[in-house]
């Protein structure tokens, strides 16, 4: 692998233990780990200039559902709380296969590199028409991110008091047997791996406890992380409390699903003792602001999970419930919510960044990437502050507040994957247009 010199950058955000930010200093890498930084370091192999540039680590996504990018804006779900948004799209994702779960993935990533991510997870817990997990993952590939894919399932159809069709749930059996498969598979525990697969039953309303139970099991068995579902909104507080006589959180607890191998998404409606709970037992949490407020579930209780010590990692979720793949412009409407829920000094654009980098990779059970320092991997995002949107600012550092929200470059395991705003890994109009034909016959 070419080493790497990236000089000149106006600030490096670098997010490391002391939170340094550096101005006029070079980044080196070589073999995809950060050997160096400091100011006017020798020049050797490929040369990225960062001049007029904030450098921050790669942004990182904790939750999303990539085959989504294909059912943006869909007629029907656009205006529906959770439950109704869930009923109209099902037979529509029961019509997908293999090429439309890879196309959209690759779709969904790109379009995540190009808003300065370099690690994202996915949530796939629906296998319709022969797709499978590695349809994902070999997107994944081509597109040159860093991926933590998930064996999701939904086993509780509708028939037996679950909300999906019966047509999209799998047998238990089955689905225990292919996460096995899929972890023995593709799953690389090393540091620096580029593709770890954690197990992430859909949600309590989809699958069964004792599913919720065996999956928890066999990750610990496995060495993987666990991901699901968790109090999103008002509707999953009382479908819980109907069916399983307690809350979203003591749910969790009972069936194994909390400690640091384990993060959940949304949490909008956690309550103070669950916040503790969380806090405790370091259970990390995905949040996803542009989804809930997209589909009105309120807003996540983010400083107070922060303030108790909740690992928190920022998510896009799918493109379906968000109809945008940005994480940079989620990050911005993360730190904006909680001002408007708590004040304007309930958090600042440093602390969404936080949020959005490290914090996220922290979640994932990855400490070797979102910080910028000797010995982390080499996922870099390089942002040009001279243009329009940086225009009079004046601490382009505090990159939330003013822009941009697209990336100069994007190094992932210094590799290239966004050169001078244009993804450098694949034909990204030729993709497009199969994604909008496919999307087409969907619609036909």
């Amino acid at each position: 692998m070419t080493d790497i010199t990236i000089i000149n950058a106006q600030s490096i955000v670098t997010m490391d233990d002391t939170r340094r930010e550096l101005a006029g200093c070079d980044i080196r890498i070589s073999n995809g780990v950060i050997t160096e930084i400091g100011p006017n370091l020798p020049r050797s192999g490929t040369v990225v200039n960062a001049e007029y540039c904030v450098v921050t680590p790669g942004l990182v996504n904790t939750h999303h559902h990539l085959y989504q990018t294909l059912t943006r804006a869909v007629p029907g779900g656009q205006d529906a709380l959770l439950f109704g948004w869930l009923q109209t799209l099902y037979p529509i994702w029961a019509r997908f296969g293999p090429d439309e779960m890879r196309v959209s993935a690759q779709v969904g990533l790109a379009e995540l590199a190009l808003s300065g991510c370099t690690l994202s997870s996915d949530h796939l817990y629906l296998y319709p028409n022969g797709a499978r997990l590695e349809d994902t993952i070999d997107a994944a590939r081509s597109v040159g991110l860093r991926f933590h894919p998930t064996r999701g399932a939904m086993s509780i159809g509708v028939s037996a008091g679950g909300l999906p069709p019966d047509d999209l749930v799998e047998a238990e059996a089955a689905i225990l047997n292919d996460c096995i498969r899929v972890i023995d598979a593709f799953h690389d525990p090393a540091e620096g791996s580029m593709c770890r697969v954690g197990i992430a039953p859909c949600s309590p309303f989809s699958v069964s406890r004792e599913l919720m139970r065996d999956a928890a099991l066999l990750a610990r068995d496995k060495g993987v992380m666990l991901h699901t579902h968790l109090a999103e909104n008002d509707e999953d507080i009382a479908y819980s409390l109907e069916k399983f006589g307690c809350r979203p959180g003591q749910y969790a607890q009972d069936l194994g699903w909390t400690g640091d191998d384990v993060w959940h998404a949304h949490c909008v409606k956690l309550d103070t003792s669950e916040i503790d709970l969380f806090a405790r037992t370091r259970t990390g949490v995905a949040h996803c602001p542009c989804s809930n407020c997209r589909l009105g579930s309120g807003i996540a209780p983010v400083r107070a999970m922060r303030d108790a010590g909740v690992p928190v990692g920022l998510g896009v979720d799918g493109s379906a419930s968000n109809d945008a793949g940005n994480l940079v412009s989620e990050a911005r409407l993360s730190m904006l919510l909680q001002r408007v829920a708590n004040g304007a000094d309930a958090m600042s654009a440093r602390e969404a960044l936080e949020i959005a980098t490290r914090g996220g990779a922290d979640v994932l059970g990855r400490p070797d990437c979102g910080r910028i320092t000797v010995g982390k991997r080499a996922d870099i995002a390089i942002w040009d502050v001279s243009g329009i949107e940086s225009a009079g600012s004046w601490d382009p550092a505090a990159l939330l507040l003013a822009g941009p929200t697209r990336v100069k470059h994007l190094l992932v395991d210094g590799r290239a994957v966004v050169t001078d705003g244009q993804i450098a890994t694949l034909d990204l109009p030729a993709l497009i247009a199969k994604q909008n034909r496919l999307a087409m016959q969907l619609m036909e």
